[in-house]
């Protein structure tokens, strides 16, 4: 072996080994610097070509026993043989330590320093041996070298860094990657050492910045969000990560990793509105020609914030509208407009009226295709369920079925919609009849579980309970996770409320309450509701007949009577299933109805903290904050 080569490998395999035994996180840094594989090999053959092995076990062990003056007679000898130094290196100076043998300690490290790499490695066992003795001068006259020597030098900042933290000095180890991250020009290097740094320290703001810089350079939005999940709890957390966030979306404006991250969190924390406006912005800036927007306005939609998704389309229609998805923002804006006027009690036909003009209008000016055939079945829902033109409404289903019958899924939607109206007529059988249709065209689909679950309260609103739980016991299995909570849910509140009596009259006097609200029939179902509460009373189902009434008194503008029943529920069943659902709901509507914030904020307050795990607890935080003024929304 070339001597030149054989010096160099030795030194290799020296800095390695003291690695090995004090810094393995930063191994395979070291590896990307060198000729890994073959370093790997000769270390293997270095270690087992010694025979002094056995001696080494044998100090460890009288280490282990603390029997530390026979531990330094072995390794005192193991330590002549120079090119094994490193390895009895750190063994030694413990019992060195141990024994408070300073004088020979701090020769042993001194002659090290010389002779050995990673010089200022050693030259921190040298600082750490000085603060043993107290000589606080000295120590931190060492350590300032060192941290100086390297501050060039990223494999090695890196490595020093490490040293200190094994040996607790976390102050030291954050300023010297810090002073090394300013000399090397890197703003984003150590960042994933410093924010674990940080966190150890409890230094909350900087733990969370050095680890947004530490997702972004590894482009990795997944881990942020573990991060933001795990570590953001109270609304300091909140305001703190909120203030990073639009700073960095302001610094880094080139780089779209920071503003998906805000938006990211803005739609966690239900702050749409706000989630639109960076989402639009970086529409603009990267050219995404609406694509970004478009699945923002989807998800936005599927939260049921109607007004911030028209927005959202609104803004799509009048700057793409030469985009192939077009049409399909056209519809979705209607539909947002649609849902937003369903939620607006008494409903205004006037505007149902015009919600078809409007599906018709589209159809006219794009033409009847697949992107706009779904305005037909919105059409047929308003009509059947708000005109009460249960004809109109299915001679356009069956039109529809005849134009879309090259696309089976289109057809079996339009089928389930025929099944509502055929229900909503109190036609059973024929209802039952066409949900087992497209149960058999769908087996093991999700459009084949809705047709299943849509029997299963088909038989629930009859009465028929066993029947409806037969299929609700398959359902649970369902793939789809909304399908089987939704069969889970029916199936659980069937199964407490039946066999109190034979009879079970008050589960079905509920179960057709339950019918007449999804026949739109308020009052009716108010009256039910009510004879259920005086008639049965005390009953299992007194909770759940209290809060569906609260939901038809806010639909009918009974506001205090909806409060009143909300009231009673927190009352009387403040721990049952419908606890958080209720507190909430009373929250929301006493913001919304009543404009009584102060009360609103309270009710907020309490959600937090009497239902911590709840699911409205992010939406309900929001509320707060925007309420308290801490946010624009």
């Amino acid at each position: 072996m070339n001597k030149i080569y054989k010096t160099t490998l030795i030194k290799d395999i020296n800095i390695l080994t003291y690695l090995i035994m004090n810094n393995k996180n930063y191994l395979k840094i070291y590896f990307i610097k060198k000729y890994k594989e073959m370093l790997i090999s000769f270390l293997f053959i270095f270690f087992a070509s010694f025979g002094y092995c056995q001696n080494i076990d044998t100090g460890l062990e009288y280490i282990k026993q603390k029997e530390y003056e026979k531990a330094k007679d072995v390794f005192e000898k193991l330590i002549k043989q120079k090119e094994q130094i490193n390895i009895v290196y750190p063994y030694y100076l413990e019992v060195l330590v141990k024994t408070k043998d300073w004088k020979s300690a701090e020769k042993f490290v001194k002659k090290q320093l010389k002779n050995n790499d990673p010089k200022q490695l050693k030259r921190i066992d040298l600082a750490l041996l000085y603060e043993l003795q107290d000589k606080k001068e000295e120590a931190n006259a060492e350590f300032n070298i060192a941290i100086d020597a390297v501050k060039k030098d990223e494999l090695n900042a890196q490595f020093l860094a490490n040293h200190l933290i094994k040996n607790n000095h976390t102050d030291l180890a954050i300023k010297t990657l810090l002073e090394a991250r300013q000399n090397l020009g890197k703003p984003m290097v150590f960042s994933e050492t410093l924010a674990n740094l940080y966190k150890g320290d409890g230094k909350f703001t900087e733990m969370l910045d050095e680890y947004l810089n530490f997702a972004a350079t590894e482009n990795n939005i997944d881990f942020i969000k573990i991060i933001i999940q795990d570590e953001v709890k109270t609304d300091k957390q909140l305001e703190i990560l909120e203030s990073i966030l639009y700073e960095k979306v302001q610094k880094y404006s080139d780089a779209p990793f920071y503003t998906n991250v805000l938006i990211a969190h803005l739609i966690n924390q239900k702050m749409f509105y706000k989630a639109f406006l960076q989402a639009k912005a970086l529409d603009k800036r990267l050219k995404y020609n609406g694509e970004y927007l478009f699945d923002l306005g989807v998800q936005v939609k599927q939260n049921k914030d109607y007004t911030t998704a028209s927005k959202i389309f609104d803004y799509l229609v009048k700057e793409y509208p030469n985009e192939p998805r077009y049409p399909v923002v056209r519809r979705y804006l209607i539909n947002c407009r649609e849902e937003s006027i369903k939620t607006v009690y008494p409903i205004n036909i006037e505007e149902i009226k015009v919600l078809i003009a409007d599906y018709e209008k589209l159809i006219k000016e794009i033409g009847l295709n697949q992107k706009t055939i779904e305005s037909r079945r919105s059409q047929a829902a308003l009509y059947s369920f708000y005109l009460d033109e249960k004809d109109s409404a299915k001679a356009i289903l069956n039109e529809a079925i005849k134009l879309g019958r090259n696309d089976l899924i289109f057809v079996n939607k339009c089928k389930l919609d025929l099944g509502d109206i055929q229900l909503l007529d109190n036609d059973y059988w024929e209802a039952t009849l066409t949900y087992q249709q497209v149960e058999k065209s769908e087996k093991d689909n999700p459009i084949g579980y809705e047709a299943k679950l849509k029997n299963a309260k088909l038989n629930y609103f009859k009465g028929d309970f066993e029947v409806a739980n037969d299929i609700l016991d398959i359902l649970k299995k369902a793939t789809s996770r909304e399908i089987a909570n939704d069969a889970m849910q029916l199936s659980l509140l069937i199964q407490e409320n039946t066999g109190e009596d034979s009879t079970e009259a008050a589960m079905k006097c509920y179960a057709a309450a339950e019918r007449l609200l999804y026949q739109n029939k308020m009052q009716n179902a108010i009256d039910s509701l009510s004879y259920l509460i005086k008639k049965y009373n005390p009953n299992s189902l007194i909770d759940d007949a209290l809060f569906a009434r609260a939901k038809c008194y806010i639909k009918t503008n009974n506001t205090q009577k909806a409060i009143d029943d909300l009231k009673e529920i927190l009352g009387k069943f403040p721990t049952d299933v419908l606890g958080d659902d209720a507190l909430f709901l009373l929250a929301k509507t006493t913001e919304e109805k009543m404009d009584n914030k102060e009360e609103a904020m309270k009710y907020y307050q309490q959600m937090l903290e009497i239902y911590p795990g709840s699911i409205y607890g992010v939406e309900a935080r929001t509320r707060y904050r925007i309420l308290r003024g801490d946010l624009i929304n």
